[in-house]
């Protein structure tokens, strides 16, 4: 091989690795711009409020929970509890909203549906709450608005808040 062959391979070598970096740089910048994209086209779904009395049903994708799912990997069980339902649904409200981006959406006698933010991208998850009064239980419901998996992030959400509520009714009793 001559001088000026091995010069022209080593300088298209080192352009061909200037170009990769190039990439690897913008990448997850274009992957960021994506993702802030879809948290801020997402909107409001149809499927929240009550249907027949229940909650509505959940989404097929593994990015929810709900204590209505007829999908073992989305079912969590309800909140029992033995104050008035007013009681328990008040108490329910102030867990909730002592919580970081967590607002209210809407409330009535014996349902409140929250919105809950992620930090970093915005996203939004739909989280409502119905009280139950001949049951004596608290149902609930946590759906992702966008994408397929939340990697357990409304799992992780409602069973904290499950315990929080259930510690504050026991406190309550006393």
């Amino acid at each position: 091989m001559s001088k000026s062959m091995s010069a022209n391979h080593s300088n298209g070598s080192a352009a061909s690795w200037r170009r990769f970096r190039i990439r690897l740089f913008f990448l997850p910048i274009i992957v960021l711009i994506l993702l802030a994209g879809m948290s801020a086209m997402a909107t409001r779904p149809k499927n929240l409020g009550l249907l027949n009395g229940r909650l509505h049903p959940l989404p097929p994708t593994p990015n929810a929970v709900s204590t209505d799912s007829v999908n073992e990997l989305q079912e969590m069980a309800p909140i029992k509890f033995s104050c008035s339902p007013e009681e328990a649904l008040e108490l329910v409200i102030r867990v909730v909203e002592r919580q970081p981006r967590m607002r209210i959406v809407e409330q009535q006698r014996d349902y409140v549906h929250f919105e809950a933010r992620s930090l970093i991208f915005r996203f939004v998850d739909d989280v409502e709450f119905l009280v139950v009064p001949e049951e004596r239980q608290i149902h609930f419901r946590s759906a992702s608005r966008v994408g397929h998996s939340d990697l357990g992030v409304n799992r992780k959400r409602m069973e904290k808040l499950t315990a929080l509520i259930e510690r504050e009714l026991a406190a309550f009793l006393r």
